[in-house]
């Protein structure tokens, strides 16, 4: 070897490289985004730093394929875009010192920046005033294009896909989606009980129901039995803590420990110190040890604690995910708790509860009859061995009730023998996963069989296996089905499909909050000025016929909210409307005709007819119909130009188009005419068809008005070409 070899000689040690900038991010990505389950922590996080009352979280594939979190925060300003994703940008703090006085649950900028080492982030946000929102993606810390302006609801939505695209091993480790999923679910869960001022909301991707969802409500009990149910709710006990009058600290805790009542398997603790979701290992150790003198050996307790001590006393600049804090004098702050979770245990371990369960008393009449009688068993020798009790006996014919246990169902065994078994659990099962499906009424049981009855089989089967192939003009879109090909209304189709979920979704509704409330007797103004058919009616009778209309609403304001989720206040003002289809809003420029459609076409006396016409009134203004602003494209760009007075008759078209500068054009009402019709296009090809694949049942109308017309046929095409 020779003397100048930079190899090293022997036992020489290796040399100190300088790692490249993007082999340094993507390993520090690594360590903020661990799992998907990380990813949505610090999106929901960054949601409610934002101010957002409302957070929609959606999962494909346990976050691998898609994680998608919208909210209706103050969003993001279009100049901050281009660094949005670069490490260490935030806008909580500006210097080193403002970590002592830290609020927000993020401080470092790094999230998103690692999501873009690892993942394809897209984000939509618009601000509070303006027209249009922006749509960018990024790669690597950096925009892939500038921003795009597209419609958008108020608030921010960030898209990460292929999470882990580029990290092979992780990917493997986490290929099985069922892993990940439930410690999404639990996140949101712990942030829907602290969080009560915020609607949080938890679905995987195509799914019809949430697996998480919780109202925003004034009471943390609750926000427990909308996620928890109400059997844990039952043995739960508030607790206090405070240590004001201490000189070297102060801290409160307020929270909810169950009794010795409780019993479940697993340690369910939920911990918030000054509002940020931690694991304290101490402090769980200490609980678990108080409550191993109270409770049975397998249970273990329900804890939720909020603890508040001032920000210069946490530091929280200890782990990479933030998933741990550090206390000032934490062994006296655990203590403390400590001792009044035993105080409090103490008190209320006078009295326990034990669950019995009668038998029935046929069942055991039967029994004894059947004890009494025996059963006489031959052997081989022919003679007869000792009678067998039926308790234990091994039942081998599935006909024989013996052994089932709906035998000792006190009060129950005639009537399901006589009703289907299967359809009376699975009613009882469903009301007891959600309390509102035990109030369906049958008007709207009614409605739903009508919807099946009317099924029109081909047409469903065309909906279920199409495939989009895109927009033909302004009312139709072209799909493939086999060999054919066929014309879709679109607004007939979204019209349906908006009707048939108002009723599915039935007093289950998430729920969009309105940026400022609109009152409802100007709604209804605007909208009578527009009827062309009150053009003959003088404004002071429209006003009497709006006032007359938001009486009505105002009265019956409680029965929409709780069906329909369309919230009225007492001041006569709108201030939701509900999700009909998730990630979809509907057209704001038709509100005013909704309220009129409400107020003036709906038979409130008459139930069925009230469900039936509230969920079209729904369907209609839910429905994708076409923008106001005209098509730009092709010739239609001529009506955007500013002085409209040159077009003296529709044959000069042709010559306007030719001649139009760009100067003519008014480019601002362009610019949203384009956005408004871009975005349309997108929510048929992404949300409209895919929903319409899960939910759509065709009615059999469809079949003759004119929504689905077969246009070709590849196998009378080709037949055509052979001739040829």
């Amino acid at each position: 070897m020779e003397a100048d070899d930079p190899a090293p000689r022997g036992g020489a040690p290796p040399r100190i490289r300088r790692l490249e900038e993007s082999v340094v991010n993507r390993i520090a990505a690594g360590e903020v985004i661990q799992r998907p389950s990380s990813a949505v922590k610090e999106l929901v996080e960054n949601s409610i730093d934002a101010g957002a009352s409302t957070v929609s979280v959606t999962v494909k594939d346990g976050g691998l394929k898609l994680i998608q979190v919208s909210d209706d925060g103050h969003g993001i300003r279009c100049e901050d875009l281009p660094i949005l994703c670069e490490r260490h940008t935030t806008s909580k703090l500006s210097a080193y010192e403002d970590l002592q006085t830290i609020k927000s649950m993020g401080f470092r900028g790094e999230a998103l920046a690692s999501m873009t080492y690892v993942g394809h982030v897209t984000v939509t946000t618009i601000t509070e005033g303006q027209l249009h929102g922006y749509r960018v993606s990024y790669r690597d810390g950096v925009m892939e294009n500038d921003p795009k302006p597209c419609a958008a609801v108020k608030g921010t939505q960030v898209m990460v896909e292929n999470l882990f695209y580029n990290m092979v091993a992780r990917r493997k480790t986490l290929q099985n989606s069922n892993d990940d999923y439930p410690k999404i679910v639990d996140f949101i869960s712990r942030f829907a009980v602290h969080h009560i001022n915020v609607n949080l909301s938890c679905r995987k991707h195509g799914a019809n129901r949430a697996d998480v969802h919780s109202g925003t409500t004034s009471s943390r009990l609750d926000a427990i039995r909308n996620v928890y149910g109400a059997s844990v709710v039952r043995d739960l006990m508030e607790i206090q803590v405070s240590d004001e009058n201490a000189v070297d600290e102060i801290f409160k805790m307020d929270g909810f420990i169950s009794n010795a009542n409780y019993v479940a398997k697993k340690t369910t603790m939920i911990l918030f110190i000054n509002d940020r979701l931690v694991d304290c290992t101490s402090l769980k150790r200490a609980t678990e040890f108080v409550y191993s003198a109270i409770l049975p050996q397998a249970s273990k307790p329900f804890i939720y604690m909020s603890i508040n001590l001032p920000p210069e006393h946490v530091d929280v600049n200890i782990h990479p995910t933030k998933k741990e804090v550090s206390l000032l004098n934490q062994e006296r702050i655990i203590e403390k708790i400590k001792d009044a979770i035993e105080e409090k245990l103490m008190n209320c371990n006078n009295t326990r509860i034990f669950q019995t369960q009668a038998l029935n008393s046929s069942a055991l009449t039967q029994a004894n009859t059947r004890k009494d009688k025996g059963t006489e068993v031959s052997t081989p020798t022919g003679e007869k061995s000792q009678k067998i009790p039926v308790s234990q006996m091994v039942r081998t014919d599935p006909r024989d009730p013996s052994g089932r246990l709906h035998t000792y169902w006190q009060g129950q065994t005639s009537n399901l023998e006589k009703k289907s078994d299967l359809v009376a659990v699975r009613n009882i099962v469903r009301s007891r996963r959600n309390p509102k499906d035990a109030s369906d009424l049958s008007s709207r049981h009614e409605l739903v069989t009508e919807i099946n009855s009317n099924l029109h089989p081909g047409l469903f089967d065309i909906v279920k296996n199409c495939t989009y192939v895109g927009v033909a003009d302004e009312v139709f879109a072209l799909i493939q089905h086999n060999t054919l090909l066929y014309l879709v209304n679109v607004v007939n189709v979204s019209k349906e499909l908006m009707y048939q979920q108002a009723l599915c979704r039935f007093g289950n509704f998430n729920a969009i909050q309105l940026s400022e409330p609109a009152p409802l007797l100007e709604l209804l103004t605007m909208a009578l000025k527009d009827d062309e058919s009150m053009s003959d009616v003088n404004e002071k009778e429209k006003l009497e016929i709006a006032e007359v209309n938001t009486e009505i609403l105002k009265e019956n304001a409680e029965m929409i909210n709780e069906y329909f989720s369309i919230h009225i206040d007492q001041g006569g003002n709108l201030t939701r409307l509900p999700v009909v289809l998730d990630q979809y809003t509907p057209d704001m420029d038709h509100l005013p005709e909704f309220m009129l459609t409400l107020g003036n076409d709906i038979a409130w006396d008459v139930e069925k007819e009230c469900f039936r016409t509230a969920a079209a009134a729904i369907g209609n203004f839910y429905a994708l119909h076409p923008p106001i602003l005209p098509n730009p494209s092709g010739k239609g760009i001529r009506l955007y130009k500013k002085n409209k007075d040159s077009m003296e008759s529709a044959g000069q078209a042709d010559n306007d188009l030719t001649s139009t500068e760009e100067d003519d054009i008014d480019q601002e009402l362009l610019a949203e005419a384009e956005a408004a019709w871009a975005q349309r296009e997108w929510t048929i090809q992404h949300v409209l068809f895919p929903s319409m694949r899960l939910f759509l049942k065709p009615p059999k109308s469809m079949a003759t008005d004119g929504t689905f017309v077969q246009i070709a046929s590849l196998d009378k095409l080709y037949k055509i070409f052979e001739r040829c």
